[in-house]
């Protein structure tokens, strides 16, 4: 199919969105001028596409297949899904088809926490997809740690239903400010069941010396489209450590805008992800080193199996006061399947002088000669090639300190090779 066709399809499917929005715009929640300009935007550009340089390798044309509608009314119970949250004793903030429920939820104590509409002060204005997500998003959770808490741990759900085959459209905004010396371990699942469109956003602040340790579990249906916008300033001797699996969406973008505002800050954007089948699985961050003495890490790995598709695109920025800025960027990915691709794109941009910056890229496949030695130690050939991948992940998944939290991770893991993954 031509960029244009596929535009086109682009192009009617934002005036889809569009035209749901006039209809609900009366009832949704909260001032409407943020919303409007960010019609006025959409209208003007519509949504990504193919010919865009962000948005080369990720094309969004399977969503012009669908007609997604937001959800009207409540789902009254979910037990099948709710039965899939990884078992972590803390707090829980649950929503359902982009709405919270208090009734399946355990607010935390001593973390101010408001729902009822989209949390936090639209970022990223002009990104389409954040656009896309002012102008219909209905609800979200804002939660504040004051200066000099512990707050511990606390889960995040994302629930999905796809009610009466109806492929609903979910637009959650979230945000999380932590004060000077917080602390705080965010636990971030996204699961779901048939064809939907899963389409979030999460404003973080980390203020001096605070500490945000962000575990992000993307287990949509294998039908569903998940797209993931993230933005995240870390102040003075602030630190942001985030891990992200991702397993489901026949679709998924997870988009992370990281910025280094003050002195000696720090970034982890870690990740690792298990696709198969047409999935297609993009990852895509923009690390800013806009402060002195900051340092950010990241590691992205993939293994990718039949005809699945990665993507890999990350980029740090280095300010030109930025000095002994210390960056580092990899992305390695094991290919299981002569059919599988991975597309690897990391940038560096720096204006500094006295800096230390490095990226990476690995494509492979299972090393032969490490399968044949454990078969030649009577090992079976597909528990060779899943201790293998083990040892492949290992490295990221062993740097979450969190022990709840990477237990559920490795538990995600198990889960896939228990679906004939090996």
């Amino acid at each position: 199919m031509s960029a244009a066709l596929k535009t086109t399809a682009l192009d009617a499917t934002a005036q889809a969105f569009l035209t749901r929005y006039a209809g609900l715009r009366a009832r949704l929640p909260g001032s409407h001028d943020a919303r409007d300009a960010a019609a006025t935007r959409l209208r003007a550009s519509g949504l990504p596409g193919p010919r865009e340089e962000a948005w080369r390798f990720t094309h969004l044309r399977p969503i012009t297949e669908f007609t997604f509608l937001e959800p009207l009314t409540p789902i009254e119970d979910c037990p099948r899904l709710l039965a899939r949250l990884p078992e972590i004793d803390a707090p829980r903030l649950v929503f359902v088809d982009g709405r919270y429920r208090p009734d399946l939820s355990t607010p935390p104590e001593g973390i101010a926490v408001r729902v009822g509409g989209p949390a936090g002060e639209a970022v990223l204005a002009g990104e389409k997809l954040v656009d896309l997500n002012t102008m219909l998003g209905e609800d979200g959770a804002e939660i504040v740690v004051a200066d000099g808490v512990d707050a511990g741990t606390l889960v995040l759900a994302s629930l999905a239903t796809d009610r009466d085959a109806r492929h609903g459209a979910f637009h959650p905004r979230h945000a999380v400010s932590l004060g000077k010396g917080a602390k705080l371990t965010l636990i971030d699942v996204a699961l779901g069941e048939g064809v939907y469109l899963n389409n979030s956003v999460l404003a973080i602040r980390v203020a001096e010396h605070a500490h945000l340790t962000h575990l992000r579990m993307q287990l949509e249906s294998i039908r569903a489209f998940s797209f993931a916008t993230l933005f995240a300033d870390i102040a003075e001797g602030g630190e942001y450590d985030s891990f992200t699996l991702t397993i489901g969406a026949r679709l998924s973008r997870n988009e992370v805008h990281a910025n280094l505002s003050g002195p000696n800050a720090i970034a982890h954007l870690n990740a690792a992800r298990m696709l198969r089948g047409q999935q297609h699985g993009d990852f895509t961050s923009i690390i800013r080193h806009i402060a002195p003495n900051c340092q950010s890490n990241q590691t992205v790995k993939t293994v990718l199996d039949n005809a699945a598709r990665g993507v890999f695109q990350g980029k740090i920025e280095v300010a030109r006061g930025a000095q002994k800025t210390d960056g580092y960027q990899m992305n390695q990915a094991l290919l299981l399947s002569h059919d599988a691709e991975m597309n690897s794109k990391p940038q560096l941009e720096i204006y500094a002088d006295d800096v230390k910056c490095s990226h990476g890229a690995t494509v492979g496949e299972i090393d032969a000669e490490q399968l044949f030695y454990l078969r030649s130690r009577g090992v079976a050939h597909e528990e060779a090639r899943a201790m293998l991948i083990r040892a492949f992940l290992a490295e990221a998944i062993n740097g979450i300190s969190h022990e709840a939290g990477r237990a559920a991770m490795e538990t995600c893991l198990d889960a896939w090779w228990g679906a004939d993954a090996a």
